[in-house]
């Protein structure tokens, strides 16, 4: 009979989703099938399923881990903020509008029975589900209604395990903290602690530990030091993304306010030849760059607008003055061109603002959202490449004539007259080892990393590390097949 766990945190950014992966490998390893599954989730860096919907991209890396194929009932309830006070609403992968954050808080408990489907369904097929949490259970304000922690685990009858970061301090303040601050039948959910991202001697943390058990009565499941090959895995939050320092090679990459979907620079970065740098806002595009990327964007014409207020177009220009390379994904590919025009609002306000002239095709924001899978041909050679498309909008112009992809029988993308600046609406190129291979080389990098084979040893390290350092016998005994309230 199927079991269910979810792991919750004492903050955002305490490492949930690298445990929950390093935990779906861990007991699929031990011959259990292992479903990750996240209520509600916030992040514009989505991955696209195989039954062709959004879920974030921390649930597709957990299934990864768990050996089994993506799925929007994963992450049924999916934010993807467009503004500082609004977001699109991903429901069981389908886009259902967009909602300020004030509408969302009054309404949001509507959506629990949407992702108590989903759990069901994952339930029916799996021997053990990984929950996880998002943000704090701690977050009185948030309880009416919550549909990511306590809320969630009440309703599902899911028994929960308390994660603090010692990393950022007062790790014994985080958890002793939000026991107190909880309410008698949230505090019943949890049944026990761990502590995570430990730096140094562990042993120097056993007063700590016992203190938390003694002043709460919860059993420590581990206290789990720092994995220090967690960067080379698929980055979800904005937050993880960080420059990583290689070779010679530099790609520099501005961070745009609304940078979605940036699983792109994953590989780049694994690249051992290769130098990724993320420029964020007030500093140049440095001068030494060999390629410019501009990644996908949640609000085109917002984020065009932000790239010129930092001033990156005049560093752009100069950059290709110098004979540099630029590549524009998706919502990059469409600031590259010569117009963008938003007849129906989709984007923002309705009209038409200059691009950045670097290509010539004109795009336009109208049609049906697309999301889907791609197995594509890159051109002249033909090497395999597997990816996504997720976005609105076309984009048509002269440039597009010089396509450098084949997707489906068609041509994609555009590139300028010289070559060295192209554009795509197709995401996660590079995962592709032999396109990716070719392309370094046009910058002067020889390349021989297998990319996913690297991603899948460093999960296998993961499980690893949390048999070693986490009573994963005793978090298993801990899971009881979910009773719905």
């Amino acid at each position: 009979m199927v079991r269910a766990i979810m792991i919750q945190g004492t903050g955002s950014n305490v490492g949930k989703s690298v445990l929950v992966a390093g935990l779906a490998r861990a007991y699929s390893r031990r011959g259990l099938r292992v479903a990750p599954f996240k209520p509600q989730n916030m992040s514009n860096n989505a991955a696209v399923t195989e039954n062709g919907g959004e879920i974030g991209r921390a649930q597709a890396l957990q299934a990864w881990a768990a050996n089994r194929p993506t799925h929007t009932d994963m992450n049924p309830i999916l934010l993807k903020p467009e503004t500082d006070t609004g977001a699109q609403i991903i429901v069981q992968g389908q886009r259902a509008g967009t909602m300020k954050a004030g509408d969302y808080r009054k309404d949001k408990s509507k959506l629990l029975s949407a992702a108590l489907e989903s759990f069901d369904r994952l339930c029916g097929d799996a021997d053990l589900v990984l929950v996880e949490g998002a943000g704090s259970p701690a977050e009185t304000n948030l309880r009416k209604g919550d549909i990511a922690n306590m809320g969630f685990a009440c309703a599902a009858g899911v028994p929960v395990v308390l994660v603090g970061d010692i990393h950022r301090g007062g790790v014994i303040a985080q958890i002793v903290g939000t026991q107190a601050v909880l309410d008698a039948g949230d505090l019943t959910m949890i049944k026990g602690f761990a502590v995570n991202r430990f730096k140094g001697d562990v042993s120097l943390f056993d007063e700590g530990r016992d203190d938390i058990a003694a002043r709460t009565g919860w059993p420590c499941l581990g206290v789990v030091p720092w994995f220090q090959d967690a960067w080379k895995l698929p980055a979800e939050d904005m937050m993880d993304i960080r420059s990583h320092t290689g070779g010679a090679c530099k790609v520099v990459v501005p961070q745009l306010e609304r940078m979605a979907n940036f699983d792109d620079l994953d590989p780049l970065s694994a690249e051992p030849g290769v130098t990724v740098e993320v420029i964020p806002a007030g500093r140049p595009l440095p001068g030494d760059a060999n390629l410019v990327l501009l990644p996908g964007s949640k609000s085109t014409i917002g984020d065009l607008t932000y790239f010129r207020a930092q001033g990156w177009d005049v560093d752009l220009y100069a950059h290709v003055r110098r004979g540099g390379h630029v590549l524009g994904l998706c919502g990059g590919y469409q600031m590259l061109g010569k117009t963008i025009s938003d007849p129906e609002g989709v984007d923002g306000r309705p009209g038409t603002v200059e691009g950045l002239g670097l290509l010539n095709v004109e795009t336009v924001m109208v049609g049906q959202k697309k999301v889907t899978l791609r197995t594509a041909r890159a051109l002249p050679g033909h090497e395999p490449v597997t990816g996504y498309e997720i976005h609105m909008g076309r984009t048509d112009g002269p440039d597009c004539a010089r396509a450098w992809l084949e997707v489906a029988g068609r041509a994609e993308g555009a590139t300028d007259t010289t070559g060295r600046i192209r554009g795509s609406y197709l995401h996660g190129i590079f995962a592709s080892d032999a396109f990716r291979a070719r392309y370094l080389l046009e910058l002067g990098v020889t390349s021989d990393l297998s990319y996913e084979d690297g991603v899948d040893k460093t999960l296998n390290a993961l499980a690893d590390h949390l048999e070693q350092n986490m009573d994963l016998d005793r978090l298993l005994s801990l899971a009881e097949t979910p009773r719905r309230a």
